[in-house]
This record gives structure tokens, C-alpha cells and sequence, in this order.
């Protein structure tokens, strides 16, 4: 009765452990097959990196590349280890699993998976690099670290903002390093009893006697507006941008040029006036406002 009962059991377990040592060359081979397409994926990285490096300078696109490729060739090696094992329709299995869940994931993450593109569209395209000075909408900064997902960029007042590569992809960005160079423009106010060709040719070269500027860039000075005390204008030049501190010391040089060139053709910058008028329709003149003050103080 126990004979008959542990009989199927026994049997079961002969069963495994021959299929066990006919499949154990099999293993061996799978093992070695996995192994051999792991290292050859690592050399070919590395091999693509190298040769990519020299066809193009973009370090992050060819490391994105070669991680690409590193990872198909080590997906074919595990595909070829389960159909050594005889695991074909494993393999199928798998393949159709990974498009459904590919196909859910990227319902599920489509905002990371956008990013993770615009990441390799921006590495390809390379519209700035680590230690430009770029600005999108009104964010302005130096690049510190570009990843496949997102932007690091350190703000002028110390904070560090991380941006989305698909907010980067999807908006302007200026790059003021491209041309290293940035404009600068200067409101001023003048008296309307100046004379404004006199104002403009002592204005401009105010500003070209500025050793911080860019020489072959001409200063422009256009006339805006007349407004409630001076007529304005606006001062157009370009200084070098390699840092942010840079530009701001052009903004403060051509304040102190324009004031001292001022000052010394007695230029006048006026302060707002205001004018009181007694003698509008429906008000009293100021003779006659003095006038009936003094009365009601001579009542009282």
C-alpha cells in the first residue's frame, strides 16, 4: 500500500532528475551563451562610444546610443539561451507580454516617456551645452547637468532648477552663449528743453568710450516717447557675456558713462514734475483760493 503510494512520487522525481542531466548540456550551453553576449555587448559599447566620440562631439548622444545597442544585444543573447533550452514558446510568451505591458507603460508614463525623447532629440540637436547661460520663459541660468530625463540649471541667485528635457524641447530657449555676446538697453529721460541731436551724439559716444563693449557692435539711441516730464529714449549696446556678473557690469558701466557725460554737457535728467492748475473750468485760480483762506481765517 505505501509502495503504491509513493510509486507516481518516485517516479516523478526520476522523470525530473532525467530530464535534469539530458538538459544539463543545455544549461551549460545557455550559461555560456548569456555570458558570451554580456561581455560582447560591454566591448561593443565601448568600441561605439569611441568611434561615435570621433564622428561627432556629442558625449551624451553617443552614450545613449551605445547603451541602446548594449541593451538589444544582450536581449538577443537571452532570447538564443531560452530557445537553447527549448523554451520557444517562453519566448513568444515573453515577446507578446513585453508589447502589452510596453503598450499600458506608455499610457502610464507618456509624460516620461516624452521626456526620455526630447532628451535624445536635445542630445542630438545640441542647443546648449554644460556651462551656457540659456533662458526659457523666465527661467535663466547655467547649464550644470544634462540627463536623458531632465535639465539642472543653476539660477543667478544660487537655487538649483530641474527642467523637464520635454519643457525645454517644447519651448524657446535662448542660448547667450552661442555668439558670447549680450544686448544691453538702458532707459533714459532728458529735459524737453534739451536739444535731442546735441542729446544723441553726446549719449552715443558716452557709451562708445566704454572699454567692456563689444567694438564692432554700433550703439543705438532711439527716442521713445514723450513723457509726463522728460522725453525718453533708449540706449542700445553690446557687451561680452561670459558670465552673468559680466553683463551686469555692463548695465553699470553705461549708467555711470551717461551720468558723467551729463553732467559735464549740463544735460539735464529731470525729476517728475507735477503742475497745479487753479484756473480749470469748475476751479478757482490760486489768487483767489489765498484769498478766501484768509478770510475764513480772519472769521475765525
Amino acid at each position: 500500500m505505501e509502495k503504491s503510494f509513493f510509486n507516481p512520487i518516485v517516479g516523478k522525481l526520476e522523470n525530473w532528475m532525467n530530464t535534469i542531466i539530458e538538459m544539463l548540456p543545455n544549461f551549460v550551453v545557455a550559461i555560456i551563451v548569456v555570458i558570451a553576449f554580456a561581455l560582447s555587448a560591454k566591448y561593443i559599447r565601448k568600441g561605439l562610444m569611441t568611434l561615435m566620440n570621433k564622428a561627432w562631439d556629442n558625449s551624451e548622444l553617443s552614450r545613449i546610443l551605445s547603451r541602446v545597442v548594449q541593451i538589444a544585444i544582450i536581449s538577443v543573447g537571452a532570447m538564443l539561451a531560452l530557445s537553447v533550452l527549448h523554451l520557444d514558446k517562453t519566448v513568444t510568451s515573453l515577446l507578446a507580454g513585453a508589447g502589452v505591458v510596453g503598450i499600458a507603460l506608455s499610457f502610464a508614463f507618456q509624460d516620461m516617456a516624452a521626456n526620455f525623447v526630447s532628451g535624445f532629440f536635445m542630445a542630438a540637436k545640441k542647443p546648449f551645452e554644460i556651462g551656457d547661460v540659456i533662458e526659457v520663459n523666465d527661467i535663466i541660468g547655467t547649464v550644470k547637468k544634462i540627463k536623458l530625463r531632465t535639465t539642472e540649471i543653476e539660477t543667478f541667485d544660487g537655487n538649483e532648477v530641474l527642467l523637464p528635457n520635454r519643457y525645454l524641447f517644447e519651448n524657446a530657449v535662448k542660448n547667450y552663449y552661442r555668439t558670447k555676446t549680450r544686448m544691453v538697453q538702458l532707459d533714459v529721460g532728458v529735459s524737453y528743453a534739451e536739444d535731442l541731436d546735441r542729446v544723441e551724439e553726446i549719449t552715443q559716444k558716452a557709451i562708445e568710450s566704454m572699454d567692456k563693449r563689444v567694438a564692432d557692435a554700433d550703439v543705438q539711441v532711439i527716442y521713445k516717447e514723450f513723457g509726463g516730464s522728460s522725453i525718453n529714449l533708449e540706449v542700445r549696446y553690446w557687451v561680452p557675456y561670459d558670465t552673468y556678473y559680466q553683463y551686469l557690469k555692463g548695465i553699470s558701466e553705461g549708467i555711470k558713462a551717461i551720468k558723467k557725460a551729463y553732467d559735464k554737457n549740463n544735460i539735464s535728467i529731470p525729476f517728475p514734475i507735477r503742475t497745479l492748475d487753479f484756473g480749470i473750468k469748475g476751479g478757482k485760480s490760486l489768487s483767489k483760493s489765498l484769498i478766501d483762506q484768509a478770510q475764513v481765517v480772519e472769521s475765525n
